[in-house]
């Protein structure tokens, strides 16, 4: 389903967004660059905007157009942290590495808005982000966070919202309390991704869409990139930043990272007033189930509901009806607003919710593992891969004590695997 287009998904991101979309040619013939990125989303893009600064050739080959994957099609809310957590990343690299990591993310986030800024890149930024649970066991999670962050991490913005206060900022009976961010957000991310664009190319870079690589071979000195119809790329270094459909271009990385679904449905234009009874301040949201839902409302005052994931490549049946029914557990009052758009697609998870970042022989590069939390990880594995490209290594090297073990019985199996593991999970979040 995900993977039969070479053009947009037809979602509420690319139907208000038709303007800003500009179709780039096919790699036409065989050229030569210091550095061959893989794929047009996030993780490529910052590269790729961070090598030609630096002064290097550099050339983007997308195999469907820019924003086609997760970049182009999320929920488009920006936090700051890392979704395996950060108790996690500190077992692996210790505290002070895991605390300069968490203010990376920090720094990510106003390296995003700056590049908004500086690119003139209008894509409905809404400041300020709302976490919330649904369980009451589990509000003891957002209490925890909150000293977390303050004792270990030096982040002491967090606001705790009770059941008794949380109406004031979510009007929903179905959370118990909430924890308020400042430096989070929300963005219309496919005009984000295609305005990211339009600063690589200002800044040198080509950028080749409906150009799909098909693997890449080393050679002394350099690195042939094969793309369809028979051209190639030569460069000096390979940044693989395809993530879920990594498949198709390198099948060791591709073993350790599953593709799975996850999906977004989008209400009828409900009004202004209509939205800031439900979200009075304009928050992006999402809960602390372990099966998440997220959500949020648009500029044109719609509401943006994401949830859901499959694991063996389905779609649920009349998708905005099932959409709906995840709506009206959180929102009753809308049960009669109609569903104008609803789509999925593909987010890259490993197996332990890990980030899967690293190079080969100071030649190939990757960052994968974004596990459905990328906009702002993205562009913190894109700092420490282009820093490493140039020479600085110690920062990316810090991820590679991080284990991501392949996926039993590849795709196949292994989404059979995690669907079990995850109907186990879903049974944990209903009591």
């Amino acid at each position: 389903m995900f993977r039969s287009s070479p053009q947009h998904t037809d979602t509420y991101y690319a139907a208000t967004s038709r303007e800003w979309q500009v179709e780039r040619p096919a790699l036409a013939e065989s050229m030569t660059a210091d550095v061959c990125v893989v794929g047009a989303g996030f993780f490529g893009l910052y590269c790729a905007l961070e090598l030609a600064r630096a002064g290097k050739k550099v050339v983007v080959l997308e195999a469907s157009r820019v924003g086609w994957g997760a970049s182009g099609r999320n929920g488009g809310q920006m936090i700051i942290g890392f979704p395996c957590g950060m108790q996690r990343l500190k077992g692996v690299m210790g505290q002070e590495r895991a605390r300069e990591m968490f203010d990376e993310s920090r720094r990510a986030v106003q390296q995003i808005r700056g590049l908004m800024a500086d690119e003139r890149i209008d894509c409905d930024l809404v400041e300020g982000h709302l976490e919330v649970a649904v369980l009451p066991r589990r509000v003891a999670d957002l209490t925890d966070w909150i000293e977390e962050c303050e004792t270990e991490w030096g982040y002491r913005r967090l606001q705790f919202v009770d059941k008794a206060e949380l109406p004031k900022f979510l009007n929903s009976s179905r959370y118990q309390a909430g924890i308020i961010d400042p430096e989070g957000a929300h963005i219309h991310p496919l005009k984000y991704v295609l305005g990211l664009a339009r600063a690589v190319e200002a800044a040198g870079v080509r950028i080749f869409e409906q150009s799909r690589v098909e693997g890449y071979e080393e050679g002394p000195g350099s690195v042939t990139v094969r793309v369809a119809g028979g051209m190639a790329v030569k460069c000096d270094q390979l940044v693989l930043g395809a993530n879920a459909y990594v498949d198709k271009v390198e099948r060791k990385l591709a073993a350790r990272m599953l593709p799975v679904g996850t999906f977004i449905g989008v209400t009828e234009v409900l009004g202004e007033s209509a939205c800031r009874s439900l979200i009075p301040h304009n928050h992006a949201v999402y809960d602390n189930q372990f099966i998440l839902e997220y959500f949020r409302t648009t500029a044109d005052h719609r509401l943006l509901f994401g949830g859901k994931c499959t694991y063996l490549g389905g779609t649920p049946l009349n998708l905005p009806e099932a959409m709906k029914t995840n709506i009206l557990r959180a929102f009753p009052s809308l049960k009669t607003a109609k569903m104008d758009y609803a789509w999925g697609g593909h987010i890259d998870i490993t197996m332990r919710r890990m980030p899967d970042w690293g190079r080969r022989d100071d030649r190939i590069f990757w960052a994968q593992g974004f596990c459905g939390h990328g906009l702002v990880p993205t562009r913190v594995a894109a700092t420490l891969v282009t820093e490493a490209m140039q020479g600085r290594t110690e920062r990316l090297d810090w991820f590679q004590g991080i284990v991501n073990p392949p996926f039993p019985g590849g795709e196949r199996l292994g989404g059979l695997m995690q669907a079990v593991g995850m109907g186990w999970y879903r049974v944990r979040d209903l009591v």
